[in-house]
């Protein structure tokens, strides 16, 4: 099995938010390396499954996102109240029909945010280890997604994960971007597989704006500083004081030299009516800068061939590339159990 899909199959993954899908119908869908993954409302209740009719394997939903019945169009097919229903049934008399059925994978909660696996190595608490309360807080404060980018990096997965990882390119690639809030070096924390980077805010204006935009929020959970939690082994979420936060997939994509990139932008709960009118426009700034952010990350991964990446330690490495060394060991500690496994 190759790293990337064993890593997709054995872990949880941060795949969207309870607010994206409150009514029947609502989906998001991704594309990985097994496939496309939906997770999708019936009725209430939210499932994962692999966006293949069990008829004859067309797929349901198209879209990022959205909201729509599931009915096949091919042969009308449709799935509702946890049952297949199939039209003219008399014609399957040969069929065993009540054995038909979605392929359907795990989901589990952190707060209100969903997970999904396949044939995860651990239990989901147990992935998160302490980040769990972390990100429960951070789950109950978000009242909205006001943005869905989802588009190819033209490079291979890792190469996009290392660069989000660190922080050394920063005053280079976004030199009009994140580099205007002069991000100190700040603190990295490893907690298991996972690991968070708090940076406090050095742009001493920028930070006095940030902290006179308090009382516009009602929110009970904040960090004063820019937050950036890695969740192995593709997901990363991030937040300049707790405003807003970024969701972010570096889903492998079948061939090595591509990554199904998605990231989402979460809006938080505001202090009043008024206060929202206000914050509006901040959020849409926000949303526009982390846009311009990942395209020039994408830029920048693009000069990185497939070649250059593997899990071994770096030979130049420099102190703010310290989360690569992490995630590095990680990925060599996973390929080295699957190969006692296959020896076994």
């Amino acid at each position: 099995m190759s790293l990337d899909i064993g890593l997709f199959e054995s872990y949880w993954h941060l795949i969207s938010h309870r607010l994206e899908l409150p009514e029947t119908g609502d989906y998001v869908r991704f594309d990985t390396p097994i496939g496309e993954v939906v997770v999708f409302n019936d009725q209430g209740n939210l499932l994962a499954f692999d966006n293949l009719c069990p008829h004859r394997g067309a797929r349901i939903f198209s879209e990022d996102a959205g909201t729509q019945g599931f009915s096949c169009r091919y042969h009308g097919w449709s799935f509702r109240s946890g049952q297949i229903h199939v039209p003219d049934p008399h014609n399957y008399q040969s069929c065993d029909l009540a054995s038909a059925k979605l392929n359907t994978y795990l989901l589990d909660w952190c707060g209100d945010f969903v997970f999904v696996a396949i044939k995860p190595l651990s239990t989901l608490n147990d992935q998160l280890g302490t980040l769990s309360e972390t990100l429960e807080n951070i789950s109950f404060n978000i009242n909205a997604r006001v943005d869905l980018n989802r588009y190819e990096f033209e490079c291979y997965w890792p190469i996009a994960v290392e660069n989000a990882l660190e922080p050394y390119h920063i005053p280079l690639i976004h030199s009009e971007t994140l580099a205007t809030l002069q991000l100190e070096n700040g603190l990295n924390v490893f907690d298991g597989c996972n690991s968070v980077w708090h940076a406090p805010i050095g742009n001493k204006r920028i930070h006095k704006q940030l902290t006179g935009f308090k009382k516009l929020f009602n929110i009970d959970f904040q960090q004063e500083e820019y937050l950036s939690i890695f969740l192995f082994p593709f997901g990363m979420l991030s937040s300049t004081f707790g405003y807003s936060y970024s969701l972010q997939n570096f889903f492998p994509s079948e061939t090595a030299e591509k990554t199904n990139f998605t990231s989402r932008l979460y809006s938080v709960n505001s202090a009043s009516e008024n206060a929202t009118k206000i914050i509006d426009p901040f959020i849409r700034s926000t949303q526009a800068v982390n846009r311009r952010v990942f395209d020039e990350d994408h830029e920048i991964c693009k000069l990185v061939p497939a070649r250059s990446w593997s899990p071994s330690p770096l030979k130049f490495a420099s102190q703010q590339e310290e989360k690569i060394a992490h995630f590095r060991n990680e990925c060599s500690q996973f390929l080295a159990k699957g190969s006692r496994s296959d020896n076994s």
